[in-house]
């Protein structure tokens, strides 16, 4: 019998099977699916990003990059694995009003010693000559009559934070880690749908498969993604939780690069509220464009993790469109390429990391958009947690103090519970 079952092998259900492993216990990891990590994370644009609009995001994705910087040291894995790449291009984050110019951006990585660096206007154009730093805001949808007319503002400038970059694959990357735990003594079962979360005593006994097949354990752990909520539900836990998962339907627009400009090893991530996208370079020379969910586009709830569309919309349309303001020489091709694929995203877009009302049933929930960069780290606070509450403390009345080993700083791991107020900090968007 398993000491700890965990629900989900993406990116974070990897890291956290790795950091329970490590600690002697007996885990194991189910998923409905054929190959690890070919949830919603395999649809993720696998960003390695440092700036946020709370402190503890800021502190917590610096924290995080460090692993990405070492992941064959962190990982431990025999010399020869094929392992996930971490790019590490930089992020340059556009000055716009909605973001506060990046004051407090800013002011949390000076206080963190995370390095950033102010680029004018016109070492924005030097950085990335395609780019035209007319002003757009706000962004529009295409059947506005003012799409794609200039307001008459130019940019600023922008904030780049160096030490950004992506993983190059981020469904490897979450192979990588089950793979970690494996050499601790973890197992994984594919193709295995948890269909019930079994109780006994007042307390989580372990999970019911598709199969009819009954597996025990004391701890279970929902690291469902978008699924998230359904097995929430089937855990009888959503009555004291103020904060709540739903899966979002999102679409990652696929491009080549301008002709003449080699955005693969020239380019680095942007993030443009002006025109509400996000950017990064994708390999063959192609740039993938994500939206930073404006008020003028509807939100795409899905009923659930299964039922929803999977072909691509005019939001493809108006993402390429919309990039297309900032790089005039864009050419959109006639066929669409991407990604479609869900969010499981909160009600404040922090995510969950937290017990449950049902003792041994915890949660890492609306992780999607904003915390694949986040997953070692999230795992070994999710490790601390179990050993935390599963020793008697209890954490919704204390909640647990974590201390982040790179950054030797301590947080509050009551930041991410399920019972918080809503965090009138958050972009509340993808940005986190």
């Amino acid at each position: 019998m398993p000491d700890v079952i965990i629900i989900g092998t993406g990116v974070i259900g990897g890291a956290i099977a790795f950091e329970l492993a490590k600690q002697g216990r007996k885990v194991l990891s189910l998923d409905r699916n054929a190959q690890a990590g070919h949830g919603s994370t395999s649809g993720s644009c696998a960003i390695v990003r440092m700036h946020y609009s709370t402190f503890d995001g800021t502190a917590f994705a610096w924290e995080g990059y460090h692993y990405w910087r070492d992941w064959a040291d962190y990982l431990g894995l025999p010399r020869g694995t094929d392992l996930a790449t971490f790019r590490e291009v930089g992020c340059l984050v556009m000055k716009t009003e909605a973001n506060g110019r990046l004051e407090k951006h800013k002011r949390y990585s000076a206080e963190l010693n995370c390095p950033f660096e102010e680029l004018s206007a016109q070492q924005v154009k030097d950085r990335l000559p395609i780019f035209s730093l007319d002003s757009f805001a706000p962004a529009r949808r295409l059947d506005d009559p003012d799409f794609g007319k200039p307001s008459g503002r130019h940019m600023g400038g922008a904030v780049c934070w160096p030490n950004a970059g992506y993983v190059t694959d981020p469904a490897l990357s979450a192979q990588n880690l089950l793979a970690a735990a494996a050499q601790h003594g973890a197992t994984t079962r594919l193709n295995a749908e948890v269909t019930d979360i079994l109780q006994q005593g007042g307390r989580v006994s372990g999970v019911r498969l598709a199969s009819g097949e009954d597996i025990h354990a004391p701890v279970v752990i929902n690291v469902a993604g978008p699924g998230s909520h359904v097995i929430n539900r089937m855990a009888g836990v959503l009555d004291d939780m103020t904060i709540q998962t739903r899966p979002l339907r999102q679409e990652v627009v696929h491009v080549p690069s301008p002709p003449n400009f080699d955005f693969e090893n020239l380019g680095t991530i942007v993030s443009d509220s002006d025109i509400a996208c996000y950017i990064r370079p994708e390999h063959g020379n192609h740039i993938l464009i994500g939206s930073e969910d404006p008020e003028c586009d509807p939100h795409q709830w899905a009923p659930d993790d299964k039922h929803y569309n999977r072909d691509f919309t005019e939001q493809w349309t108006t993402q390429a469109m919309r990039f297309a303001q900032r790089v005039p020489t864009l050419g959109i091709p006639s066929r669409m390429r991407g990604v479609v694929d869900l969010y499981d995203a909160s009600t404040d877009w922090i995510p969950i990391y937290d017990k449950s009302a049902l003792p041994g049933f915890y949660m890492a929930c609306g992780t999607s958009g904003n915390q694949f960069k986040n997953a070692p780290i999230a795992g070994k606070l999710m490790a601390a947690l179990v050993d935390y509450c599963e020793a008697g403390a209890d954490h919704d009345t204390q909640s647990m103090r974590f201390t982040l080993p790179y950054l030797n700083r301590e947080i509050d791991a009551g930041f991410y519970s399920r019972k918080r107020a809503v965090n009138s900090e958050s972009s509340f968007s993808v940005l986190g």
